[in-house]
């Protein structure tokens, strides 16, 4: 039998012919040259250079693989696994381990052409928070990664997905745009959105429902800018197990009348009363460095804001704080239930903007930018 005969005989002898010239080369990440893309560009290159800036967190956070296996089947914390070298396209490269630099001429261009817009008056008197959002349903499941294991098909521990119908291990930001199915209630947002499934003795437990908040918790929204096409980010780490010294790294809590009346026998989750459901939300930073779609632990590139409400300089550039509000439909009963990652401490998320120049750009102008809420169309 010929050893390279099948698709998969040939996905695993190219991954260990990664890894070995992974290990090789020793592994160093680079940056590239600083840079920025517009909003329309999907272009984005990986320059190799002396002066690479340090990842603040080696090692992504969703990067704890388990053996490759069935959706509903969860899987162990292990060993990350080791990324594949990202073909050359004309899609901002998907790299696991390196900084993707966009261009500097485009995002200018597209920043000038941003805040030259004229919001749209605002009318009704909406709230004045500045937020928009996108309610969601669970799309699917898969053990893959696009962000942290590109390429490596069920290299990682389950996830489930949300928005994009089409994410997988092979996406990158042009096949995300170009799938229009979405499981989110805007046909104009086609981001793709994940977190570690969720197990309750063994059992897959889906999202009720999810919200995907975009707004701003700096003391100025007035110049939020929309995210560059492509770019993608993590929080939350898959390999942190146990709680924080505080006591406050499980952010599970209960919504709904009647609130939170106990704990699970463990301690770790509230039990709430029939009218509540356990819910987790995860909030993503809200600065960016202006220069990279991507850093080598998926998080460097992107910053909170410091302790005046501003961006820090590192990350001087605005962007929408992205938050997941995830529903689980568990109330009464919160004994045996764990992530794919591991425990509940091992939440974390994932996403990839794929978002319709347009829409995204309206919707920041005219909710954020403003400081008003408006409805998953952008109304006030």
């Amino acid at each position: 039998m010929n050893f390279l005969s099948t698709p998969r005989h040939r996905r695993w002898v190219t991954a260990l012919l990664v890894v070995g010239v992974a290990l090789a080369a020793g592994c160093k990440e680079t940056p590239a040259a600083p840079g920025a893309s517009g909003p329309s560009s999907g272009t984005g290159t990986i320059t190799p250079g002396p002066d690479a800036p340090t990842a603040t967190a080696p090692g992504g956070p969703s990067a704890t693989a388990g053996a490759p296996g069935p959706s509903a089947t969860p899987s162990a914390p292990g060993t990350p696994a080791t990324p594949a070298t990202p073909a050359t396209s004309t899609a901002p490269p998907t790299a696991s381990g390196g900084w993707i630099t966009v261009d500097a001429a485009a995002q200018a261009a597209a920043t000038k052409a941003f805040f030259a817009r004229k919001p749209k008056p605002v009318t009704g008197n909406p709230v004045t928070v500045p937020e928009f959002n996108v309610g969601c349903t669970t799309s699917h499941h898969n053990s893959d990664d696009p962000i942290v294991l590109p390429k490596l098909v069920g290299a990682s521990h389950n996830h489930t997905f949300w928005g994009n119908r089409s994410t997988d291990a092979t996406s990158t930001a042009e096949s995300l745009r170009a799938s229009k199915a979405t499981t989110c209630n805007s046909p104009d947002d086609q981001s793709a959105y994940w977190v570690p499934t969720m197990y309750q003795n063994g059992k897959v437990v889906d999202p009720k429902e999810v919200t995907v908040y975009y707004g701003s918790r700096l003391k100025d929204p007035s110049r939020t800018q929309p995210f560059p096409f492509g770019l993608r980010m993590i929080t939350g780490d898959a390999k942190n197990q146990v709680d924080t010294p505080d006591k406050q790294g499980n952010h599970f809590w209960c919504a709904g009348i009647g609130g939170e009346i106990g704990r699970s026998a463990d301690k770790t989750f509230p039990v709430c009363a029939k009218t509540a459901n356990i819910v987790r939300q995860i909030t993503f930073p809200d600065c960016w460095d202006g220069k990279h779609l991507d850093s080598p632990d998926h998080k460097a590139h992107m910053a909170n804001g410091d302790h005046t409400g501003a961006c820090p300089k590192s990350h001087p550039v605005p962007v929408p704080s992205v938050s997941f509000v995830i529903s689980y439909p568990l109330s009464a009963n919160t004994d045996g239930i764990t992530l794919a990652s591991g425990t509940s401490f091992s939440m974390h998320a994932d996403f990839f903007n794929a978002w319709r120049d347009e829409a995204l750009a309206a919707r920041v102008r005219n909710c954020l930018d403003q400081g008003v809420k408006c409805d998953s169309a952008g109304n006030f």
